[in-house]
């Protein structure tokens, strides 16, 4: 088995060129292009995708593969999950061949091998530059091609940085080396999950609101900031994509994620110093800056900052980048219970709210949405572990009240703010639930 870490980038089209001559400028061990074929397969019932496994045969040059991929960690194109290779003499699963281990109950199921059958495949030629970074070796891979899953298909312009050995800190730095330039953005949907988009039928990918957090009981506050953190991500990254695509609607959302950043690090505040994110908010004010011009989605999202700031935040996670900056003191708080610290946390943006809004602001709602949309954010963040419905009623009535002031609806501004502040907390507060 090996563990592949690979960070992926998607490339704009017009900036292949400049791409290439960048790299052969970095190093000087350089590979021609190779085409590679790859069949990617399923079961009629997504057997595979719904176990969170990947299964392909690779072909270049006469020579064939079988690889799997089981249950792994994506954060921002940062992709780090076990794989198993075996090569094969044609183009035919063996997958008998597979060690027992890469089974969920440790063997292989009966029938298996007779229920796969190809579902897509991607098509496309790799140029690869060797480079030595640090004390690791990083292979860096440019794919031209297209992924096809029947009628459908999509254009495959990527770049891989894929550790062959050594760190994984040292992929991001190299990384960091790359985005200098424009063209590149971080991209966590890789070609397997096209694929099997298109697969599927291609419908068209819809706007997601940012839902509640839920994390795992017994989590500490640090696995609830991390957890915090890669839902903004994954909310920054699946929204720049549809913004791309042509959905002109993903860009609010977009700048929500990035927004939803800067409440997390607000609101985990007490136990992160400033000083642990200043580098990241450097970045993140200068893509709110570009994104708060009247620029094209291309220009935005292939643009040195957007992709410093992704990064930033994928380097911020990945490494945890916060630790360095604890004392004893903060490293007790951040290893405590996230649950108790929401309670605590809830109880605060609650009562702001309510000191806020206690009164009719005539003309200075629009004043207070920055507060308002940093503790709805919050909340979002914290009640994850009580009751569903309700937790999300209390929750609707702050959201109306934020859509009223946007949309300047004075009588429904005034209705959803006496619904809001009226309401019982849902949380440990006072003896209360």
């Amino acid at each position: 088995m090996a563990q592949e870490i690979e960070l992926k980038f998607i490339v704009e089209k017009g900036s292949v060129d400049a791409l290439r001559t960048h790299l052969n400028q970095l190093t000087a061990e350089h590979h021609e292009s190779v085409q590679l074929l790859n069949i990617y397969y399923e079961t009629a019932d997504n057997w595979l995708r719904s176990h969170d496994m990947g299964l392909r045969i690779r072909g270049a040059n006469g020579r064939y593969e079988m690889t799997m991929k089981i249950a792994g960690r994506v954060v921002g194109g940062l992709h780090q999950r076990p794989e198993y290779n075996i090569d094969i003499e044609k183009p035919e699963l063996e997958l008998s061949r597979l060690p027992a281990d890469v089974w969920p109950n440790g063997e292989l199921p009966d029938g298996l091998s007779d229920q796969v059958q190809p579902l897509f495949s991607t098509d496309f030629w790799r140029e690869k530059w060797l480079v030595n970074e640090g004390k690791s070796r990083i292979e860096i891979a440019l794919d031209l091609g297209e992924v096809k899953a029947g009628e459908f298909q999509e254009p495959i312009c990527e770049l891989e940085l894929e550790l062959l050995e050594g760190n994984a800190d040292e992929v991001l730095k190299l990384a960091r080396k790359l985005v200098g330039q424009s063209g590149l953005r971080q991209g966590s949907l890789s070609k397997a999950a096209r694929g099997y988009h298109l697969a599927a039928g291609n419908a068209p990918r819809q706007v997601k609101a940012t839902t509640l957090l839920h994390v795992a009981p017994k989590s500490s506050v640090e696995q609830g900031l991390e957890a915090s953190l890669e839902l903004a991500l994954s909310q920054w990254q699946y929204h720049e994509e549809l913004w791309v695509r042509g959905v002109s609607e993903a860009k609010k959302h977009v700048i929500a994620a990035m927004g939803l950043v800067r409440s997390t690090l607000t609101l985990f505040g007490g136990v992160v110093p400033r000083k642990a994110s200043a580098h990241l908010r450097d970045f993140l004010t200068q893509t709110e800056t570009l994104m708060a011009t009247d620029v094209s989605a291309e220009t935005a999202v292939y643009s040195p900052q957007t992709a410093a700031a992704k990064l930033a935040l994928t380097e911020f996670l990945v490494t945890r980048g916060w630790q360095r900056f604890l004392d004893d003191k903060t490293q007790k708080k951040i290893a405590d219970s996230f649950k108790r610290f929401a309670d605590t946390h809830l109880s605060r943006s609650n009562s702001e709210l309510k000191t806020i809004f206690d009164r009719p602001l005539g003309d200075q709602y629009s004043d207070q949405l920055v507060r308002l949309n940093r503790d709805i954010d919050s909340v979002l963040l914290l009640a994850g572990s009580y009751d569903g419905p309700k937790a999300q009623a209390w929750l609707e009535n702050w959201q109306g009240l934020r859509h009223a002031i946007e949309t300047r609806q004075r009588i429904e501004i005034e209705h959803f703010r006496n619904e809001a502040i009226s309401q019982e907390p849902f949380w440990l507060h006072s003896g209360k639930r």
